[in-house]
C-alpha cells in the first residue's frame, strides 16, 4: 500500500517516543526511505509485515501524546509511515478517544469529574468556580501550564468530588488524584480553600462482611491512607493456585470452574466455565485471553482496587485460564485513567517473569504464555468486548455484530476468552479450595461473593465484599447508612445502565435471581445512594448526557436515540412539553424500546434503563393537568 502524507514532519522528540514503542525503522515499508529504485523496492518484499503491526497503533498514539501532551500532524504522519496505515484511518482512531488531543495543549491536563457520584459531593460548585476563575473547559491557567476539562466518571467515586491530573513529559504519562482543595489550588488559587482529608493517590477502602463465618470467604481489608507498595498489598506468593492448576490439567481445571458455578461479574453474568470450555474445544489456533479492565461505568471502582491491591491474583488467574483453554497470549486492556494500577500490573508481570510464572516453559511444564498490558484512552464503549478487540487491533473502538461470538472469533479473528477483573480474581480460590466448596457460598444460582461499589450519599463510601443473597438494606447498613442520617430518596443499582430503586425495595436480596425478580440488575456492582437533598432530575439528565457522549455513533438507534432521549428530558425539565406530559413519557418509552431492539451492543440496549425506571418510580416532572 502506498500512502500519501502531508509535508509536516515529526519532531525528533516525537520520533524518539514512537520509535521506543515500534523499534527503529528496518525497511522502506517500516518508515524507511521509499524513494529508491523499483528493484530495490521489490528486494525488500512487501508491506505485509508492516501492516501486521497495526495492533501497535494505539500504543504508538499513546507514545506521541504522552511525550508532548498532544498528537501533532507530523507525529501522526510518522506513525502512518511506520505502520503503513492510511492517514485518514489513523486520524479516525486518534480522534475516537477523549484523552488524546489533536490540537496543541499544555503538558498538564486536569480532568474534573462531573458525573453523578461527584455531583452528589458538590462537583457542580467546583466546575462553576473553574469557569469563573479560568474560563470554559479547555481554557489555560494564567501561566499557560495547565488546562482543564470536564470528565465522565474517573473511577474515583469513593473520593468524590475528585479530579485527575495528567502530566505529560519525557519519562511517561503520570497521574495524580486530586481532591477539592488541591484541584482549586492548582487551577484557581484565589478560590477559598476547602479542607479535605485523605490521600492524593489512588486507593479505596474495602470492607469485608461475612454472613457465613463457617464458610471460606476471601478477605480483603484495604486502607487508602497510603499508596500500596509491593510489601503493603497482597504479597506475590509462590503462585500456589497456578502450581496446583498445572498439576490438575486443563480438563480438570474447567470442571472445577464449572462446579463453582462462577458467573461473570462484568454485568452479563455468563457462566465462566462454559466460556473456557468453548474456547478450549475450538480447533482454530492461536487462542487468546483478554482481561477486560476498562472499568468505565459511572459509580464503579472495584476493579481499580483489585488491580492495585491484588495484582498477583489477576496475573495468576489469567495464566490458569490460558492453560485451561490453550491460550498462547493474554491481554489486559486497562482504562487510560488507571495509570497507577497499570504500573502495579507492570510490576507484577515483571515479578512473574523473573520467577518463571510467565513466559516460556512456565515452571518447567513446557507451557508458554505471556501477557501484554494495553491502555485505553478514554472511551466507555471499549468496555464492550468486541469494541475492545477493535481497539487492541488498532481500529476505532466500535462494536461488532454477533454472532460470531468471541469464543469462536474474537481477538484477531481467533477464539478468545474475555473475563473482567473481578471474575478472574475468584479463580485462585476456586482452584485451591475446589469448585464445590466455592459453590457453598452465596445462593444456589449466584455462588460466591460479590464486590459492590458504594458511593453517593453514603456514610462510608468504598468497596464492600458480601456473599450473594445479602440484602441491599444490610449492605447499606454495613457502609454506615445514608450520610448525615438523612432520609433515603433512591438507590441506583447496577450503574448508569442499571435501575433506580425506591426505599421500599431495598430488602431485595443481592443475587442475579433476586434483582431479576424486581426487574433490576446487579450490573457492574454499583450501589449509589441519593438522599432527600438530591435533585433526581439532574441525575437522570446527567445519565442521559453520559450515554449521548459515549455512543460510538456506529448504529442509528443508539446514535440518534441517545440524543432524542436527552432532548426529551430537557423539555420535561424546562416545562416546554406544552401540556403533553403523558405523550412525552410515551415517546420516551418508544425511544427506549427502539434502542433495546435495534442497537448493535449493550450501550444502546441499556441506555434508557435507568432513565425509564426513574420516570416510572418517582414523580420527577409532575402530573399532566386534566
Amino acid at each position: 500500500m502506498d500512502i500519501h502524507l502531508s509535508a509536516t514532519q515529526a519532531t525528533n522528540e516525537e520520533r524518539m517516543a514512537i520509535d521506543a514503542v515500534l523499534g527503529a525503522p528496518s525497511s522502506r515499508w517500516d518508515g524507511g526511505d521509499r524513494s529508491r529504485s523499483a528493484d530495490d523496492h521489490l528486494a525488500e518484499g512487501t508491506g505485509h509485515a508492516a501492516r501486521e503491526r497495526r495492533h501497535l497503533l494505539l500504543p504508538a498514539l499513546h507514545a506521541a501524546n504522552d511525550r508532548v501532551g498532544w498528537i501533532s500532524e507530523g507525529a501522526l504522519n510518522y506513525i502512518c509511515e511506520r505502520l503503513t496505515i492510511p492517514p485518514a484511518e489513523a486520524y479516525g482512531v486518534a480522534s475516537f478517544y477523549h484523552m488524546f488531543s489533536l490540537k496543541p495543549r499544555p503538558k498538564r491536563v486536569v480532568y474534573v469529574c462531573d458525573d453523578i457520584a461527584c455531583m452528589c459531593a458538590g462537583s457542580d460548585a467546583i466546575v462553576a468556580a473553574l469557569e469563573q476563575n479560568i474560563g470554559p473547559e479547555g481554557s489555560l491557567t494564567k501561566d499557560g501550564s495547565t488546562t482543564w476539562f470536564r470528565s465522565p466518571c474517573l473511577g474515583l467515586c469513593d473520593q468524590a468530588p475528585a479530579a485527575l491530573s495528567a502530566s505529560y513529559g519525557e519519562q511517561r504519562r503520570d497521574q495524580t488524584v486530586l481532591h477539592r482543595a488541591t484541584t482549586m489550588s492548582i487551577l484557581a488559587p484565589r478560590w477559598p480553600p476547602v479542607v479535605v482529608t485523605g490521600s492524593d493517590r489512588v486507593g479505596a477502602r474495602l470492607l469485608t462482611f461475612d454472613a457465613h463465618p463457617a464458610t471460606h470467604v476471601p478477605t480483603l481489608r484495604l486502607s487508602r491512607s497510603q499508596p500500596p507498595l509491593l510489601e503493603q498489598s497482597e504479597r506475590p506468593s509462590d503462585f500456589a493456585a497456578l502450581r496446583r492448576a498445572l498439576a490438575l490439567g486443563p480438563e480438570r481445571i474447567v470442571e472445577e470452574v464449572k462446579a463453582s458455578k462462577l458467573m461473570g461479574r462484568g454485568g452479563a453474568a455468563f457462566p465462566t466455565g462454559r466460556k473456557w470450555e468453548a474456547v478450549a474445544r475450538e480447533p482454530e489456533t492461536p487462542h487468546y485471553i483478554v482481561c477486560n479492565a476498562d472499568e468505565s461505568e459511572p459509580g464503579t471502582f472495584k476493579d481499580l482496587c483489585l488491580m492495585t491491591w491484588r495484582a498477583p491474583s489477576l496475573i495468576e488467574a489469567m495464566t490458569i485460564a490460558a492453560f485451561a483453554a490453550g491460550c498462547a497470549k493474554g491481554y489486559i486492556y486497562i482504562r487510560g485513567e488507571y495509570e497507577y494500577a497499570r504500573r502495579r500490573l507492570d510490576e507484577m508481570s515483571y515479578f512473574a517473569h523473573e520467577r518463571g510464572m510467565l513466559g516460556k516453559d512456565i515452571l518447567g511444564t513446557g507451557f508458554d504464555f505471556d501477557i501484554e498490558i494495553r491502555s485505553g484512552a478514554g472511551a466507555y464503549i471499549c468496555g464492550e468486548e468486541t469494541a475492545l478487540f477493535n481497539s487492541i487491533e488498532g481500529y476505532r473502538g466500535e462494536p461488532r455484530n454477533k454472532p460470531p461470538y468471541p469464543v469462536q472469533r474474537g481477538l484477531f479473528g481467533k477464539p478468545t476468552i474475555v473475563n473482567n477483573v473481578e471474575t478472574l480474581v475468584n479463580i485462585p480460590d476456586i482452584i485451591l479450595n475446589g469448585g464445590a466448596e466455592y459453590a457453598k457460598i452465596g445462593t444456589p444460582e449466584s455462588t460466591g461473593t460479590k464486590l459492590f461499589c458504594l458511593s453517593g450519599c453514603v456514610q462510608k463510601p468504598g468497596v464492600c465484599e458480601v456473599p450473594f443473597g445479602t440484602t441491599l438494606r444490610a449492605l447499606i447498613e454495613l457502609a454506615g447508612g445514608v450520610r448525615g442520617g438523612r432520609k433515603l430518596q433512591a438507590v441506583l443499582l447496577g450503574g448508569a445502565a442499571g435501575a433506580f430503586l425506591t426505599p421500599d425495595e431495598i430488602d431485595v436480596p443481592l443475587s442475579f435471581e433476586g434483582v431479576r425478580a424486581i426487574k433490576a440488575t446487579l450490573g457492574s456492582g454499583v450501589v449509589m445512594l441519593f438522599d432527600d437533598t438530591i435533585d433526581l432530575r439532574k441525575i437522570v439528565a446527567r445519565i442521559a448526557r453520559f450515554f449521548r457522549d459515549e455512543s460510538c455513533g456506529q448504529c442509528v438507534p443508539c446514535r440518534v436515540g441517545t440524543v432524542r432521549q436527552e432532548e426529551l428530558l430537557e423539555r420535561l425539565a424546562s416545562g416546554k412539553s406544552n401540556g403533553k406530559l403523558n405523550g412525552e413519557r410515551a415517546l420516551l418509552g418508544e425511544i427506549g424500546q427502539a434502542m433495546r431492539d435495534a442497537s448493535i451492543c449493550g450501550l444502546g440496549q441499556t441506555a434508557s434503563s435507568a432513565v425509564e425506571s426513574a420516570i416510572a418510580k418517582f414523580d420527577l416532572f409532575g402530573t399532566e393537568p386534566r
